[in-house]
């Protein structure tokens, strides 16, 4: 186990807040023991509750059952197939008792011009570091932006010593244009991407819903990714061209190193939060999942109501609790394959994979 993003509170399990944010899974069968989703691998065999997981990272080499995805849709936790480290985004599905507070917040504030402007300007803040930029323009900002990274690539050229004669991008097949150093700005963009998308749709909001950037199904998945691109993909470039590693597959890999290093999945999830509650106030758990009641109307659904002292009793619970206390993310990655059969497999996923 590696990096959790937050710790659930083992006894309101409905609510996505209060979940483990992310569990990543690699090289292993994911099977269901009760209430339990079940990871085994030729290393370890991990016992995670479902009800306490926000969305489950499903990486290359897994398996996992139809009773767990089954488990997994109850529980109202997210399902995103993913690249090694979450770099691509594959497919996804949500489980119906999923919240939709963090959608209607993000919806809320892009159809409002001056709460979108006071988000893009939060977003602008966040890659100007002690400057302010609360009054702004967006045509100020876009200008202060591209500046700044005209300043990044002239600063990494110096450092690494790779000549850089301007950005050349075509959409659509980013190892097409442009000379070596090009064609790696855009597949560590493109990697970047799938990163961002995979948390944005695990969070349960949505990519098309842009603040800065307009008009694409993943719009919003390009705003969050401009937040990390001078941290990440720019230097990431200029060292493997100054390296002379000049094909897509290196800058996914290097790129999913530096992110797994640096645990860059937490800081997505907290800097998409915080865009989206910019006057400080909580987002809504709205959960239609609900159970009649014949004193008060409604409850809440997907809770366990049984008596808070009983819980403690469960060890599966207490195990997990204790386990993932003070972490970010947990990560849970089989060993490498060792056979003939396994490693072709293999082979053939990388090859897809690039």
């Amino acid at each position: 186990m590696a990096d959790i993003w937050w710790k659930a509170h083992p006894h309101d399990l409905h609510r996505i807040a209060d979940r483990v944010s992310s569990v990543y899974i690699e090289r292993s069968h994911i099977d269901r023991d009760e209430n339990a989703v079940v990871v085994i691998n030729k290393r370890d065999t991990v016992r995670i509750p479902a009800a306490m997981v926000a969305v489950m990272l499903i990486g290359p080499g897994t398996r996992i059952t139809h009773g767990a995805v089954q488990l997994l849709g109850d529980s109202g936790t997210a399902m995103c197939w993913v690249g090694e480290q979450g770099v691509r985004l594959y497919a996804s599905g949500l489980g119906p008792s999923r919240g939709a507070g963090l959608l209607y917040r993000q919806a809320w504030l892009v159809t409002r011009p001056k709460e979108r402007l006071t988000v893009a300007r939060a977003m602008y803040g966040m890659r100007f570091p002690g400057e302010d930029v609360s009054n702004m323009t967006m045509q100020q900002l876009r200008g202060r932006e591209g500046a700044r990274v005209r300043r990044q690539y002239q600063h990494h050229a110096r450092r690494t010593g790779v000549a850089w004669t301007g950005r050349d991008y075509r959409p659509g097949d980013p190892f097409a244009a442009g000379d070596d150093l090009n064609r790696l700005l855009s597949a560590a963009n493109t990697a970047l991407y799938g990163i961002c998308h995979a948390v944005i749709v695990g969070l349960g909001a949505s990519p098309g819903l842009g603040f800065v950037h307009t008009g694409s199904a993943t719009s919003f998945v390009m705003d969050v990714a401009d937040l990390y691109k001078a941290d990440y993909t720019i230097p990431l470039a200029f060292d493997l061209a100054a390296k002379g590693l000049t094909e897509e597959r290196d800058a996914r890999l290097g790129l999913r190193d530096r992110i797994a290093e640096d645990k860059l999945l937490g800081r997505i999830v907290r800097d998409i939060k915080t865009l989206l509650s910019t006057d400080g106030s909580d987002i809504p758990e709205i959960d239609v999942n609900e159970l009649w009641d014949d004193k008060v109307g409604t409850v809440a659904g997907g809770v366990n109501w049984a008596g808070t002292e009983e819980f403690p009793d469960d060890p599966l619970f207490v195990e997990f609790a204790q386990a993932t206390m003070g972490e970010e993310h947990i990560a849970v990655i089989g060993p490498e394959f060792d056979n003939e059969p396994h490693d072709r497999l293999r082979r053939g996923n990388e090859a897809a994979d690039t």
